[in-house]
């Protein structure tokens, strides 16, 4: 709101009084405390110190011990829905992120859009005196806003937050990540032989930004949102960090979770009595497959040593991690900060299953909708953590992380969704190292912090009345009993056709597996848990509370209908091609123009995959206009990373097209001596005759220089993606990981020459007349 201007105005300044206050913005209340959240990925409770797990995470174990652990708190199940929450305070469905962004469908839950009747709380607390920082994941910017030209509106900037570093999208390689700072993207500062590691170069940067703001600003609170890539696949630490857990999870994970659990109940964490079931507890044909855990005592022994090792490598990653949030936690101190500063530590969703039965190496295999190949996969066991892997742990270890709970990420069951939080706020909480069992959830953090912030939400933002509060405030149970008595009541959970809601202490949940295809939503079957005396959801008590069950049911559907959660979508887009066609079908493609054709130039920012040319499933040729010299060498284009992609580049007097097909040798690469120089045109030709088992595209690839072929082979091609985001096509030099293990280093840039433009044509005509396809593509610039 505007303020009035109350000073007075003449024909003279001489006889005027200014008014500065009503143009200055408002200041924070006297005494505000900062804000530090910290939100880690896929981390189901049984993983971490402070719950009794064997991961060490001295910081956040230094923070329980001067502050609260959280034994019921809740999130959607899935990261993008999540944070959403954290953003607004309103349930995923309402925001528009019933899924993640980059599996937005087009419906008004579905659409990754924030209405704005859902205003941020950063816009809320910028306003109110705050200053506002965003360091890390952002996985909220809609699908089609990734791009350099597009608006900026739904970026981190746009959202309230005075300056954004992180990554856009799911995930990203903590070697070589995909980088954007405020409005547009950057390379990474430095390579990992210099001592790069996401983790580290985000602390540096929220310290950064905390430390420019105290020397200007002393007196004004902040608020940070600091979200790593830990513990999101893949799983990426510097070797010392792993080595320190070498043989610690070789009891497997069966094992672990008998020795957890014990543990969680020791420290008041579970109640006495709790219980679990089986491994895979859901009935067969309930579930994908691809969610079922092997048990331990089936596995040969390479395949034990390997698992043991991915499990080594996530208790690393999330370990150096802890270390650097430490790094954050102690500049705190020094500077006298940390007393007023609420510091919120959790997770997003449970731990996460999407690493198959048998892990993986390449977890990118998943969003091509390819199976993983666990021979290849024994042979890189040295490998994992290293730039080498992009790797993710078995099923079997999200189950053991997530224990006692059944499933894990994606699942509305409690391995799903029932999260480790840390709070610590000496200035506000006088209870020291204790733990709350009052249930909530990931929709209550933006009440809480308002509250303890004293800033209101206001009932109409911009112009636009706003939405109420979903959640909450916790600040109640700051200091009240650890007895579990509440001040929620009731959340309604959804993730890909999986249904639960809870109310009250009673929970019901369907036997429905997400993204298991089976569709049949009438027909669900419901259980139904006391979930106040019954944490593990251990026992079903649907058969005895028939009235219980109907009253949630009902109450589930009209939570839904409120909160925009229809259509249900449960497509199985692993290992049902024709799901997988389907749900692809509906993604956000940028659409294809009349000719077929698109048109891209060097010194320009990658373009985000969803975005470029889609060469995934179809024939293509991809035509590149140069200058030559007879020093030229580089990458002409380059889409993707070493575990995915396609790049045209010239190296040792060759022309080069390799394909590489999600990071599975060998790579299919085709070459021609290049001895020209002047302006030519190098022409690359696939024509998909057949699909494989798979639907990956098969046929001739052609290398044409001008007009005369050069080589040709046979290849396959992806159905899905390269990757679920970042590593977008790049004219003149490859970004991040390079696509082909033909040339080493960083970007390898296109010099001695000029890239006049490089075209990509989808289209179904074959290569004949290299000149009028260029000729076309002038003709619409």
């Amino acid at each position: 709101m505007a303020k009035e201007f109350t000073g007075v105005i003449k024909q003279d300044v001489r006889d005027s009084t200014s008014d500065w206050d009503a143009f200055l913005p408002d200041k924070a209340p006297k005494g505000a405390p900062n804000v530090l959240v910290v939100l880690y990925d896929d981390t189901g409770q049984a993983a971490w110190s402070p719950y009794g797990g064997r991961i060490n995470m001295p910081t956040m174990d230094r923070l329980a011990a001067d502050g609260l652990t959280y034994s019921q708190w809740h999130t959607t199940a899935l990261c993008s829905p999540t944070r959403s929450t954290f953003l607004t305070g309103r349930n995923h469905h309402s925001n528009g992120f019933a899924t993640i962004s980059e599996s937005s469908t087009g419906f008004p839950g579905y659409n990754s859009h924030i209405p704005p009747e859902n205003a941020t709380m950063a816009n809320i607390l910028r306003d109110a005196g705050w200053s506002t920082y965003w360091v890390g994941k952002n996985h909220n910017v809609p699908i089609d806003e990734w791009t350099a030209g597009a608006s900026k509106k739904n970026w981190p900037l746009g959202q309230g937050y005075d300056r954004f570093y992180g990554f856009i999208g799911g995930e990203t390689n903590n070697w070589y990540p995909s980088l954007a700072e405020d409005n547009h993207y950057i390379d990474q500062p430095y390579l990992p032989e210099d001592g790069y590691h996401l983790s580290k170069d985000l602390a540096d940067q929220a310290l950064k930004m905390i430390r420019d703001s105290k020397q200007t600003e002393p007196d004004k609170p902040w608020y940070m949102w600091f979200c790593p890539g830990a513990n999101h696949a893949p799983h990426h630490a510097p070797e010392e960090y792993i080595a320190k857990y070498k043989g610690q999870f070789d009891d497997g994970y069966e094992a672990y979770r008998d020795w957890v659990v014990p543990r969680m109940i020791e420290r008041g964490l579970l109640p006495e009595g709790t219980t679990f079931g089986d491994i895979n507890p859901m009935p067969d044909g309930t579930f994908s497959p691809t969610d079922e855990v092997r048990p331990w005592a089936e596995l040969s022994e390479e395949e034990r040593a390997m698992f043991s090792r991915m499990a080594e490598v996530f208790a690393g990653f999330s370990e150096y991690t802890d270390a650097q949030v430490g790094r954050i936690v102690d500049y705190l101190e020094e500077s006298g900060q940390l007393e007023n500063t609420i510091i919120i530590y959790c997770a997003d969703n449970g731990a996460s299953g999407e690493g198959s039965p048998n892990g993986s190496v390449n977890e990118g295999k998943l969003f091509g909708g390819y199976p993983d190949d666990e021979a290849q996969n024994l042979t890189m066991v040295d490998k994992l953590g290293s730039p080498d892997t992009y790797n993710h742990y078995p099923t079997g270890w999200a189950m053991g992380f997530s224990s006692p709970y059944k499933m894990f990420k994606r699942y509305t069951y409690q391995g799903g969704v029932c999260d480790p939080m840390v709070i610590h706020w000496p200035a506000g909480i006088r209870a020291k190292g204790e733990v709350r069992n009052q249930y909530h959830h990931s929709t209550d953090i933006v009440a809480t912090i308002l509250d303890v912030c004293g800033v209101e939400m206001p009932q109409s933002y911009n112009g636009v009345e706003q939405s109420p509060l979903a959640g909450v405030s916790m600040r109640y149970s700051f200091d009240a009993p650890a007895d579990g008595s509440t001040q929620k009541e009731t959340q309604y959970y959804e993730m890909f056709g999986n249904r639960g809601i809870w109310h009250k202490g009673w929970k019901a949940v369907t036997v429905h597996g997400p993204v298991s295809g089976k569709g049949d939503f009438e027909n669900d079957v419901w259980e139904l848990y006391h979930t106040d005396v019954d944490r593990s959801e251990s026992t079903d008590l649907a058969a005895e509370h028939p009235e219980k069950l109907e009253e949630l049911k009902a109450l589930w559907m009209r939570e839904a209908e409120a909160n925009h959660v229809l259509p249900l979508n449960d497509l199985q887009v692993i290992g049902n091609p024709k799901d997988y066609e389907t749900f692809l079908g509906m993604e956000f493609k940028v659409p294809v123009p009349p000719s077929g054709q698109y048109t891209y130039y060097p010194g320009t920012t990658e373009i985000p995959e969803r975005s470029a040319a889609n060469v995934h499933g179809v024939s293509y040729k991809i035509l590149a206009e140069l200058d030559l010299t007879a020093d030229t060498e580089g990458v002409i284009f380059a889409h993707g990373s070493r575990f995915g992609g396609h790049a045209l580049f010239i190296k040792d007097g060759e022309v080069s097209y390799a394909y590489n097909f999600l990071g599975i040798p060998p790579e299919d690469r085709i070459s021609a001596p290049l001895k020209l120089t002047g302006r030519h045109i190098i022409g690359v030709e696939f024509t998909k005759e057949r699909m494989g088992e798979y639907r990956e595209g098969v046929g001739p690839l052609k290398l044409y220089i001008d007009d005369q072929l050069v080589a040709q082979q046979e290849i396959r091609t992806v159905l899905g993606h390269f990757s679920l985001c970042g590593e977008g096509l790049c004219i003149g030099y490859d970004s991040g990981d390079a696509v082909s293990s033909a040339y080493t280093g960083s970007r390898f840039e296109f010099t001695g020459g000029t890239i006049e433009k490089v075209v990509f044509d989808i289209g179904d005509d074959v290569y004949v007349d290299v000149e009028a396809h260029l000729a076309a593509a002038y003709a619409r610039d």
